[in-house]
C-alpha cells in the first residue's frame, strides 16, 4: 500500500489515471476504502488523480491532537512534495474545501486551478452545519439528522414517504462506517477532525486568493448553505459560482455536475 511520509506521520494515498495533475481533498470522515469514490468518477477518468486519507482518518496515521486547519493544509503540500508534484489542480469537497482554502492561502504557488465544492469560509462568512454537535447521537439517529440537513428537501416527512430509499442509504452508511472500526484511534481521529472543522475561518483572508476558483454549490444544501457560497463568490477575486440541482451530494444528484467541473478544470 502506498504511504507518503510527512514528517513523522504517514499518509495513505492512491494515484491513478492520465492527464493533467489533480489533487482531490475529501470531506468529513473521508476514507479511500469506501467505494465507489472519486476514482470511479468522471474526474478519475480524465486526470492524473491523487487522493489520500487525511490525518486521523482511514489508513493514515492518527497522531495526537489537537489538529488545526493549517496542519491539514500543510499535509496536502507535504504530500505533493512526497509525490514530486510542484503544482496541481485541486478539488476540495466539503471539509476538503476548507482544507483547500487554507492550502491555497498558505501555499499559493502549488495550485494552478481550484474547485471549492459544497463548503464554507467560516467566521463572518458563515460556517457549515455543526456536525460536532450531533456526533454524540446514536449512529442511526445521527444518520437521519444528517440526511435532513444534507438536502433540505429530505425532511422527516420525506424520509417516511421514501422509507425504502432511506433504508438503502442507511445500509450503505453502515457498511462504509465499518472500515477501520477495530482501530483504537478511529473515533479519536474523527473527533479531532470535527474539532478542527469547528474552528475553520478563512473569511478575512479570502480576498488574498490569487488563483482561478470555481465555487460549486448544491441548491438545497443545508450543510454548506448556498448563502455561504454566494458570500465566498463575492469575497474571492474573479471567482465563479455554479449552482447544481441537489444538496450536499449534488455530484451524485445532478448528472451535469461532474462533466461541467471537468470542463472547467480542463479549459
Amino acid at each position: 500500500m502506498p504511504f507518503a511520509s510527512i514528517g513523522k506521520m504517514r499518509l495513505y494515498y492512491e494515484r491513478a489515471g492520465r492527464g493533467e495533475r489533480l489533487l482531490f481533498i475529501s470531506g468529513t470522515g473521508g476514507d479511500l476504502r469506501v467505494r465507489p469514490g472519486v476514482f470511479e468518477s468522471p474526474v478519475g477518468a480524465t486526470f492524473d488523480l491523487l487522493g489520500y486519507d487525511q490525518r486521523g482518518l482511514g489508513q493514515s496515521d492518527k497522531p495526537a491532537g489537537p489538529y488545526s486547519m493549517q496542519d491539514y493544509a500543510d499535509d496536502a503540500a507535504g504530500l505533493l512534495d512526497a509525490i514530486g508534484w510542484e503544482k496541481a489542480r485541486v478539488i476540495g469537497v466539503s471539509f476538503g474545501g476548507m482544507v483547500a482554502q487554507e492550502f491555497a492561502l498558505r501555499h499559493p504557488r502549488r495550485i494552478s486551478k481550484l474547485v471549492l465544492a459544497c463548503t464554507s469560509a467560516g467566521g463572518a462568512g458563515g460556517a457549515s452545519f455543526p456536525l460536532h454537535e450531533i456526533a454524540h447521537l446514536a449512529p442511526e439517529e445521527r444518520f437521519h439528522r444528517q440526511l435532513a440537513v444534507s438536502d433540505v428537501r429530505q425532511t422527516p416527512e420525506w424520509q417516511r414517504e421514501h422509507a425504502e430509499t432511506v433504508a438503502k442509504m442507511l445500509e450503505w452508511n453502515r457498511n462504509a462506517s465499518r472500515f477501520g472500526e477495530d482501530h483504537p484511534q478511529k473515533a479519536a481521529g474523527a473527533a479531532l477532525q470535527l474539532d478542527a472543522r469547528r474552528r475553520h475561518d478563512t473569511w478575512d483572508r479570502l480576498h488574498l486568493l490569487d488563483v482561478p476558483v470555481l465555487l460549486a454549490a448544491g441548491r438545497y444544501d443545508g450543510i454548506a448553505p448556498l448563502t455561504n457560497m454566494e458570500g465566498m463568490a463575492r469575497r474571492i477575486p474573479n471567482a465563479e459560482l455554479r449552482v447544481y440541482d441537489g444538496g450536499h451530494l449534488f455530484f451524485i444528484q445532478d448528472r451535469s455536475a461532474y462533466p461541467d467541473i471537468v470542463r472547467w478544470l480542463q479549459r
